[in-house]
């Protein structure tokens, strides 16, 4: 799971299902979450993430594990921007439940470019281009607003 730098010691993050990953420090303080609670605790017990399963925190893993290679500052070994984002693209390519569970676990332990990437797919995939009605059936929002205060609405917000 990553390059491990020498000398660099593996950190320990034990997801919701009680599985345990480890990875190098580098890969793991992509994570702002992370990296304060290393800061503060050291690396000596498991970071718990209570909030993300062992499927997530696999890929939340792969992604940073693949960012902090493809970064490296020798530009003879750094990933060109096009192929990074070919990956990206092909990383997100899962289910409506997956892509909330990262969004979720992006959020949660504070990983901005994943954050970016997963809001953006979602709205690329499941919001834009779409009608309020067909944003409500997707996501399967119920609505307490009746069809007259809707078209109040409407009528008081137009574009």
């Amino acid at each position: 799971m990553g390059i491990l730098i020498k000398g660099e010691e593996k950190v320990k993050l034990r997801s919701s299902d009680g599985e345990m990953f480890e990875v190098d420090q580098e890969v793991a303080k992509q994570s702002t979450m992370i990296r304060n609670m290393i800061e503060d605790a050291g690396i000596d017990c498991p970071v718990p993430l209570s909030n993300v399963t062992s499927k997530i925190l696999a890929m939340v893993v792969e992604y940073c594990s693949y960012h902090v290679n493809a970064s490296k500052i020798d530009d003879s070994k750094k990933t060109p921007k096009e192929d990074i984002d070919a990956w990206d693209t092909e990383f997100v390519k899962v289910d409506k439940a997956t892509l909330f569970e990262l969004i979720l676990a992006a959020s949660d332990l504070n990983i901005k470019n994943l954050l970016d990437l997963t809001c953006f797919t979602l709205s690329d995939k499941f919001i834009k281009g779409k009608t309020p009605e067909e944003i409500r059936t997707t996501f399967n929002i119920k609505t307490e607003v009746t069809p007259e205060e809707e078209e109040e609405l409407k009528r008081e917000n137009q574009w």
